[in-house]
């Protein structure tokens, strides 16, 4: 694999991008879909965690707007094959096992501090217009996971960048990143309890919790899928965070039914 990444052109490489961006983004949000709408309530397990209705036409937006972001992703992908082509970055050839996998571990947490910093950033005054694009859905999907406007989405797909640049990763740590990143991704945006036997946001693997926390409440919770960021910068949510936004709803709802 590193053998053709590096003898592929820069014309394949961004179609390679866009096929394994979008084979990601179409296979997870499909496979997530079908757990959290079909068979995990079939089997009365976990629980959709906001009840509210979806906007209309909210699906093909999010389609849309996700079919742009593997657009820019595909083409971003010039980027760290430039690195390559210039010498500036290598891959690691033949590395053991673990040092794939310690390599991995490294990525995820840093792909963790940069999300945080990027989405922190996209929560200020001079960039919050350009993440509006994704907060419009207040009730996630698993579509939404890529549903970015183009500045959000070049912020957020130079992550491998700078790694690149510090240290010789393997192939497989470089591929794995995205891989990760879009399936915590798509957990965080599945709106459903995956579980429920957990307290409330603390667990680390309840990021479906913490980011259905921070779309009903357009703040805190900036963390991606982790809470160790939001903890160390106290803009960790409270488990009840949404309580009120779900009540009102309901109450309202309630009136219309009556």
């Amino acid at each position: 694999m590193r053998e053709y990444i590096l003898h592929c052109s820069w014309y394949q490489i961004i179609v390679v991008g866009w096929v394994f961006f979008g084979g990601l983004y179409l296979g997870m949000g499909a496979l997530n879909t079908l757990l959290s709408r079909y068979v995990l309530p079939a089997v009365h397990y976990g629980r959709p965690l906001d009840p509210r209705p979806l906007l209309p036409g909210q699906t093909r937006r999010e389609l849309l707007q996700s079919a742009g972001s593997v657009f820019l992703f595909g083409i971003d992908m010039i980027f760290p094959w430039g690195l390559l082509q210039l010498g500036w970055a290598q891959l690691a050839m033949a590395p053991p096992w673990w040092q794939s996998a310690l390599e991995i571990l490294v990525l995820v947490v840093w792909n963790e501090v940069h999300f945080y910093a990027n989405h922190w950033l996209l929560h200020t005054r001079w960039l919050r217009r350009f993440h509006m694009q994704h907060h419009r859905s207040v009730v996630v999907t698993p579509w939404a996971a890529y549903s970015f406007h183009p500045v959000e989405a070049l912020m957020l797909g130079n992550v491998v960048m700078l790694p690149m640049v510090v240290h010789d990763f393997s192939v497989w740590a470089v591929v794995a990143l995205p891989v990760v990143s879009l399936v915590f991704n798509n957990i965080g945006h599945s709106n459903y309890d995956f579980l429920p036997d957990a307290h409330a946001d603390r667990w680390w693997l309840n990021g479906a919790r913490r980011h259905h926390l921070h779309h009903a409440c357009f703040h805190g919770n900036f963390g991606f899928m982790f809470p160790f960021m939001d903890r160390l910068f106290g803009t960790a949510l409270p488990p009840d965070a949404a309580d009120k936004h779900i009540d009102s709803w309901r109450a309202r709802h309630a009136r219309d039914a009556a």
